[in-house]
């Protein structure tokens, strides 16, 4: 959408964006297309710190499966986001990227990458294009909360701390893109939540989210495993529940990676709710348990327990390591009951790490918050996108297609209400 052209002597609307990550950048993005002044803060010295970080190790943009699929991967939030992903979902993202000049291929796993898997050449292409929309860039400039009450009609008046000193300025709308809580080093701080509690905007509390867990390791298994990779084994929330299979990392004081962030947020609640949650492992998903328990049975002679294993069921090392600390020793020398705790052996996980560990973080801005345009009902003219919104998705390209999109959609929303003339 593009606002309609008007005396040439009336200035754009100027709207403020507070938030240099990729939702952002990408409410930005819209509406200097549609024909705002844009200016966007960060009180970082340079956008999309996050952004960068997450490109190290290739920089996972979206998914390849069924977009009808997709949308389901963010729970409890899917039907509120799924206007945000239809208008901008993995499709439309790859075409974008492709626009900035870059290529995308799918991995093996279906995950979506730009051509070299760095997020530098990218963001560099999008600045370029911002840039040349006319986006100003202001760094270093901390948000400090609304300088007056907000009222239908008015101009929107922020406060900011920056290298000059406190500055207040007026805007006719404002994108707000804050990120959530993780990695507060890189920008995303949750300093936001209260500047948004007192204008009395719903909010949810701010929680880790695709992070690990603490256990009450041993000090014998601890130093021994403490970052060792547990591979080709499957994990579930219950022990006769389907399992999804993966690998994790043991840390000094608990489980960390892909599987285990896949059930994060069950985990997470669980804990909250009981105090503790049992993750259970098939330490040999490939086997069933019945052949388990017949290589288990054969007479193992003079060998130790830990050669047995090894010899039948080539067990060995760190999973070897877990099965003997979350096990009664009693049940580990007989078939049966060792062969059972071998395809379900339960792991107690006593907290998650804490939110600035997390990948991402869930909580925030609640959905009763917002209209269909993310448009906040507390402050009139001020629009969420991103992960400051109350929802989550496992890794896997889920995250910033989701950022992408709600930005996407929040810059429309914000172009729509400009055009209303029935708002002042």
């Amino acid at each position: 959408m593009t606002l309609a052209a008007t005396d040439p002597a009336v200035p754009p609307p100027r709207v403020a964006v507070v938030g240099g990550g990729p939702a952002g950048l990408m409410a930005a993005e819209v509406l200097a297309g549609g024909g705002c002044a844009v200016e966007l803060f960060d009180a970082m010295p340079s956008v999309g710190r996050k952004f960068l970080l997450a490109g190290r190790g290739g920089l996972n943009i979206t998914h390849a499966e069924d977009e009808a699929r997709l949308r389901t991967r963010y729970g409890s939030a899917s039907d509120w986001l799924e206007p945000a992903l239809q208008g901008f979902g993995a499709r439309r993202l790859r075409e974008w990227v492709h626009a900035l000049g870059i290529d995308t291929f799918v991995g093996t796993s279906g995950r979506v990458f730009p051509e070299g898997m760095k997020s530098a050449p990218l963001l560099r292409a999008w600045l370029h294009r911002l840039r040349g929309q006319g986006v100003r860039l202001r760094m270093r400039h901390r948000w400090t909360g609304f300088a007056s009450a907000p009222a239908a009609g008015a101009s929107i008046h922020l406060g900011f701390d920056t290298p000059e000193g406190p500055r207040v300025d007026a805007f006719d709308a404002v994108v707000l893109a804050l990120g959530g809580a993780s990695w507060a080093r890189l920008g995303s701080d949750g300093r936001w939540w209260p500047l948004l509690a007192e204008r009395a905007v719903p909010l949810a509390p701010l929680l880790p989210a695709n992070c690990g867990f603490d256990a009450a390791w041993s000090t014998h298994f601890s130093p021994r495993f403490a970052g060792a990779p547990v591979k080709s084994v499957a994990a579930a929330l219950a022990a006769d529940a389907p399992m999804r299979q993966g690998e994790f990392v043991v840390t000094a004081s608990g489980v960390e990676g892909s599987l285990v962030y896949a059930l994060a947020a069950e985990l997470r609640d669980r804990i909250l709710a009981e105090g503790s949650a049992t993750l259970w492992l098939d330490l040999l998903p490939d086997r069933s348990r019945e052949r388990v328990q017949a290589e288990l049975s054969r007479p193992r002679g003079a060998r130790s327990l830990a050669n047995h294993w090894r010899a039948r069921l080539g067990l060995t090392g760190v999973k070897a390591g877990l099965l003997r600390e979350c096990a009664a020793p009693a049940a580990l020398a007989d078939p049966a009951a060792c062969a059972a705790l071998i395809k379900a052996l339960p792991v107690r996980l006593l907290a998650p790490r804490p939110i600035d560990e997390a990948i991402s973080s869930a909580g925030g801005v609640r959905r009763e918050a917002c209209d269909a345009r993310l448009m906040l009902g507390a402050v009139p003219g001020v629009f969420c996108a991103g992960e400051m919104l109350d929802w989550e998705a496992p890794t896997g390209g889920y995250l910033l297609t989701a950022c992408l999109a709600t930005g996407r959609l929040a810059g429309e929303g914000v172009l729509r209400w400009l055009a209303d003339p029935s708002r002042a």
